[in-house]
């Protein structure tokens, strides 16, 4: 086994390792006691580590050694991170390295079992000529999926079934929000795992439903883009034709209440709903910095009162790792071979966020 790694060893899926590790060169340098040069040289293919260096670097990236003889990591465009100037490029290597593990398994999962095809629209965004808007690409989007009049009802069970991967990433990498990728296979939305929040989460696979629509050739974490996400995704869950009349211009006399069925029946946040009446002129800006001034006061920032306290669980690859279950194969003998570590099979192919960091 170490044989076949060092005669055939990929530095790309070293750097895969090390950042899904969350190590720089130099502090895996120093794990291995080696020199960070030749951490960038088997990285770069200028060089072969030997068979004892192999086994070195496998447990400290707790992969496999086999894991760094397989082909090159899959291909993926930059994913749309929320904050990237205020993201660590650490953090951000490290989420683009999940990222590619996920294509990985997923290619690898639907070798296996079949998986829905992928369809979506492409609805790219001409800022020049306003042909396409984000609140018509949609409402474009919706006829599109086959939604129709109300409420969305399960926006990651919708997505899924046009073929795009949901998965929630592991609480080491809890610093990253929501964010999403287009890979050679298929896209991919990757959910944050603590943020434990129903309605927020629905406009998160939302927004980032409309990153994968939108913007092809957008630079990722551009202001402009993620404005043009949110306002997908307002439309998207929250038509303007259909939910004007709910929105109150104002949150005196009994607009709490009202704001608070509104939000149970659309399935979006308080703060969703009053910038939606801010955007759409219901609400004045006076209006809305006061109720936002009561959100503040109340608490419901950090956590808004609701009814529904289960998140929209991912199924397109859990699902998969249950019917190979129920074929008598196991995740340690479908990974055989590959290198995976089984926990970050386990993260990959869950339905509802893991509670504590692993390593990988």
């Amino acid at each position: 086994m170490l044989t076949a790694a060092a005669s055939f060893f990929n530095g790309e899926r070293l750097t895969m390792a090390r950042q899904l590790a969350g190590l720089k060169k130099s502090h895996l340098a120093s794990l291995i006691e080696m020199s960070p040069a030749s951490v960038t040289a088997w990285e770069s293919g200028t060089k072969q580590p030997n068979r004892a260096t192999v086994a070195k670097l496998a447990l400290a990236l707790h992969v496999e050694p086999q894991f760094f003889g397989g082909g090159a990591p899959p291909r993926i465009n930059r994913p749309h991170f929320r904050s990237l100037r205020s993201t660590p490029q650490i953090a951000r290597d490290g989420a683009e390295a999940f990222g590619q593990s996920v294509a990985e398994l997923a290619d690898m999962l639907e070798n296996a079992v079949e998986f829905p095809n992928v369809s979506l629209p492409d609805f790219p965004i001409d800022s020049e000529t306003n042909l396409m808007t984000p609140e018509k690409a949609a409402l474009e989007t919706r006829t599109f999926f086959g939604i129709s009049a109300g409420p969305v009802q399960h926006v990651v069970r919708q997505v899924e079934r046009n073929g795009v991967v949901v998965v929630f990433s592991e609480p080491g990498m809890a610093a990253i929000d929501a964010y999403s990728f287009r890979s050679a296979a298929r896209p991919v939305i990757v959910l944050n795992p603590v943020k434990d929040d129903y309605y927020r989460q629905r406009f998160d696979v939302a927004h980032e439903l409309g990153h994968l629509i939108m913007h092809h050739d957008a630079e990722p974490g551009g202001k402009m883009a993620e404005a043009q996400a949110n306002r997908f995704a307002s439309e998207f869950l929250m038509p303007a034709a259909e939910i004007s009349q709910y929105l109150p211009s104002s949150t005196a006399g009994k607009a709490w209440a009202q704001l608070a069925e509104v939000k149970e029946y659309w399935g979006v946040s308080l703060a969703a709903l009053l910038f939606r009446a801010r955007s759409l002129d219901i609400m004045s800006d006076v209006s809305y910095r006061n109720a936002m001034i009561r959100m503040s006061q109340n608490g419901w920032r950090r956590a808004e009162p609701g009814r529904i306290s289960t998140l929209e669980m991912p199924s397109m690859l859990p699902r998969a790792k249950e019917l190979l279950s129920d074929s008598g194969i196991d995740a340690n003998t479908f990974l055989a071979g590959s290198g995976f570590p089984v926990n970050l099979f386990d993260v990959a192919t869950s339905r509802i966020p893991s509670t504590a960091s692993s390593e990988f």
